[in-house]
């Protein structure tokens, strides 16, 4: 697809058919994930890649567990909580593939302040998000759908553990990964005059 194409093309995309993503698009797309700019060329991502079903489930229903005790803090009703938590184990169990994108400091600078170094970290954080942002390009340009889901920075402990993540790892997102069974609705966004000015600020 042309660049324009593939950016206003792309939708998030919650439900996939039944079919599994060859290995080799998977590459793919991941050869395009790091290829995006990143802070020092650092390149501070990982990615754990999810196809085994029990994995899956595993991994979800440990997340579940953190949200449904979040849920309860909140006061939502027993009901609600219960359709929630069964939509996320849903969501992450079912999908063919779950990208598990991570963040590593172990290229990125130290510096002896903690102002310098929350900021390196922060150009990290970037740094991953860029490395997203050419995944789900990259998929949808191959046909595939995906969507990004940020639910292990609420649980990142507990998606370490069940993951089996090295200590070093930071899980920032999920990427659910397949072939779309929807196609949603692009949604409103607002012009380029709402969000950008020229010069000045007014």
């Amino acid at each position: 697809m042309e660049v324009f194409q593939v950016i206003l093309g792309r939708r998030s995309v919650s439900s996939f058919r039944d079919a599994p993503v060859p290995d080799a698009l998977v590459r793919r797309i991941l050869d395009a994930a790091i290829h995006a700019p990143s802070a020092h060329n650092a390149q501070p991502w990982r990615f754990l890649v999810l196809t085994d079903g029990g994995l899956k489930r595993r991994l979800a229903e440990a997340m579940a567990a953190d949200y449904k005790a979040d849920l309860k803090r909140d006061g939502l009703p027993s009901s609600k909580i219960d359709d929630l938590v069964a939509s996320s184990v849903q969501s992450f169990s079912s999908a063919p593939t779950l990208v598990l994108a991570c963040l590593t400091m172990e290229h990125m600078d130290s510096y002896p302040d903690e102002a310098r170094q929350a900021a390196e970290h922060t150009m990290a954080v970037q740094s991953v998000a860029s490395a997203i942002q050419n995944l789900l390009l990259a998929a949808h340009a191959l046909g595939l759908a995906s969507r990004w889901h940020c639910a292990p920075l609420f649980c990142p402990q507990t998606v370490k553990e069940a993951a089996g993540l090295p200590p070093d790892l930071e899980p920032q997102a999920l990427i659910t990964l397949g072939y779309p069974a929807e196609q949603p609705q692009p949604s409103a966004r607002m012009v380029v005059e709402e969000v950008a000015k020229f010069n000045h600020w007014r």
